[in-house]
């Protein structure tokens, strides 16, 4: 199987390389330019090969690179990867989240009576589900929570809009900025898509002097050290399994 990995930035994208290097001394293909611009570099392992793009930041273009990307070739599985925001104390500094659900947080309506999706204003989806089973695995292999990793535009940074957020999705684990656009795009294709977030900081109040992106872009990397057997495994079976239909 090839997956297709997802990142925002180039940090994250090193990060998720160097999970899927497992011999450090010989890393592999250098990185090639896709049209757009976007990074990308590949990484094979017994069972899987992985291209890891740099999709950019935010849903948006989050959506156009991964759209990018599977116009110009055929993957079995797409991944949305990065570091985003823990809801406490459930997902706290430095853990992994997997996300069971992905969903579009802050796009639709605001009311007098609050927010309303666009799912339930009756104009489009907000909500994507993984393949149960690999959701599962992946958190389970990780040691990550299994939990909805919600898609926001703007990331929160005061105490009443974590509370807001956190009272419109009581299960949440985690919030980013790229997930639905990504699965957007892989829908489109037919694909299946996954999640995972490793937390940098708590949703909440904006404090720089609290973030530990170094522990959360080192989580990531070894979150993606153990995902690529259990990518690989799912692939398999899923293939076998169309294979028979």
């Amino acid at each position: 199987m090839r997956a297709l990995v997802v990142t925002a930035v180039g940090a994250e994208s090193d990060s998720v390389l160097t999970g899927l290097t497992p011999h450090p001394d010989s890393p592999g293909p250098e990185p090639r330019t896709l049209p757009g611009s976007y990074p990308i570099t590949r990484r094979d392992l017994p069972g899987i090969a992985f291209d890891v793009l740099v999709g950019g930041v935010g849903p948006a273009a989050a959506a156009a690179g991964t759209a990018t990307a599977l116009a110009l070739a055929e993957y079995g599985l797409v991944v949305s990867a990065g570091i985003g925001g823990g809801f406490a104390p459930a997902a706290p500094v430095g853990s992994l989240v997997v996300a069971d659900a992905i969903v579009a947080a802050d796009l639709g309506a605001q009311t007098p009576d609050g927010f309303v999706d666009v799912a339930s204003l009756g104009v489009g989806r907000s909500v994507h589900l993984p393949p149960a089973e690999l959701a599962a695995r992946a958190a389970e292999a990780t040691g990550a929570l299994l939990a909805p990793v919600l898609t926001v535009s703007t990331v929160t940074g005061t105490a009443d809009g974590a509370a807001a957020l956190a009272a419109r999705h009581p299960m949440a684990g985690a919030e980013a900025m790229e997930g639905f656009g990504v699965a957007e795009a892989a829908a489109a294709h037919g694909l299946p898509v996954l999640e995972i977030r490793a937390v940098s900081n708590a949703v909440g109040p904006r404090d720089r002097a609290a973030w530990r992106i170094g522990d959360a872009l080192a989580a990531l990397a070894e979150g993606f050290r153990v995902l690529g057997p259990v990518l690989a495994n799912w692939g398999e079976r899923h293939e076998q399994h169309r294979g028979r239909s």
